[in-house]
């Protein structure tokens, strides 16, 4: 894929206006304190995956409307004390996968907790009462036509419920938690920075949900294709479309953020275009930084991201 969107220059000075609505905040005020109401009820149970240099459990809390969400908790087993802990969110279409897909966190010292996604993939997480069967593609229109039935309330909802579980754990310093994820889980990450204020850092990697008209207008590529498909369709919901999406576009989450968050973006990314990402970014509210990957596409630095990360976190958390 050759360069497709905005100059690199113009991409540091892009900031869209934002337009959002009116009841931003009381809407997510009140979807929280409606999960507040529930039992969070952390369960982390002892899991054999067979890997004798961390400690793995089996986790599963309530999320939104009290439905139990899955995870996996992994720690170095040679650790003692408190860990700053990561919160891992996953791309579109996967969910928690095994245990073993997680071994880079623990290996530099740090707690993770892998959190499911509801409905997708290969999780273990329905996103409807009574169990579902996951799906790969088809979740970003689920009850799009309404924010209080569209399916990234339920998903949102969860993810912030997720540092508090892992904050309930002894083996997690709960003024260290870190949210992470790249695409969708970048997206996640970024709204839950901007709604939970225990966050102590984000690591946002070429972030989904992000300037949701913008990526429709200008990519083919899926998942944004299937905005465009949907819009294509029911030609008189557009506006109506756009409404829901403007609670859960990662613009205005990210100019409620104040942790300190690092970003990467690839240049060459159809899937999430380079402007919708820098739209987050230009107005994230805290201190940040973000990693540039000029040939590449919605991989963006892949192994070459991890080293930096683990850099930027060690000299943040020395701090």
């Amino acid at each position: 894929m050759a360069l497709f969107d905005l100059p690199l220059d113009q991409l540091r000075e892009y900031r869209p206006q934002r337009v959002e609505p009116d009841d931003f905040d009381e809407f997510w005020h009140a979807t929280l304190s409606d999960a507040a109401k529930h039992d969070l009820a952390p369960q982390f149970t002892p899991y054999d995956a067979l890997l004798s240099g961390v400690h793995v459990h089996d986790v599963r809390f309530s999320g939104y409307g009290g439905e139990r969400v899955a995870g996996w908790f992994l720690t170095p087993a040679a650790a003692s004390g408190p860990l700053p802990c990561i919160v891992q969110f996953i791309g579109y279409g996967g969910g928690r996968g095994r245990p073993h897909e997680w071994l880079l966190w623990p290996a530099a010292g740090y707690a993770v907790l892998v959190v499911d996604s509801r409905g997708q993939g290969d999780g273990d997480t329905p996103d409807l009462p009574g169990g579902d069967t996951p799906q790969h593609t088809g979740l970003l229109t689920r009850g799009v036509l309404n924010p209080e039935q569209y399916y990234y309330r339920r998903l949102f909802t969860d993810a912030v419920r997720a540092v508090d579980a892992a904050a309930t754990h002894p083996d997690v310093d709960a003024d260290r938690i870190i949210v992470a994820g790249a695409s969708q889980g970048g997206g996640i990450a970024q709204a839950v920075a901007g709604l939970h204020p225990r966050v102590r850092a984000a690591l946002i990697d070429v972030p989904f949900l992000t300037h949701f008209r913008r990526a429709s207008e200008i990519t083919d590529a899926y998942p944004y294709q299937e905005l465009a498909v949907f819009c294509a369709t029911n030609r008189d919901r557009i506006e109506q479309v756009f409404d829901t999406l403007g609670y859960f576009d990662g613009v205005h989450l990210a100019a409620r953020a104040t942790a300190p968050a690092l970003y990467s973006v690839a240049l060459m990314d159809a899937v999430c275009p380079p402007s919708t990402v820098f739209a987050a970014y230009n107005h994230y509210a805290g201190p940040k930084e973000i990693t540039v990957w000029p040939y590449n596409g919605h991989e963006g630095g892949a192994t070459f991201q991890a080293p930096i990360q683990l850099r930027w976190l060690r000299s943040l958390l020395a701090g």
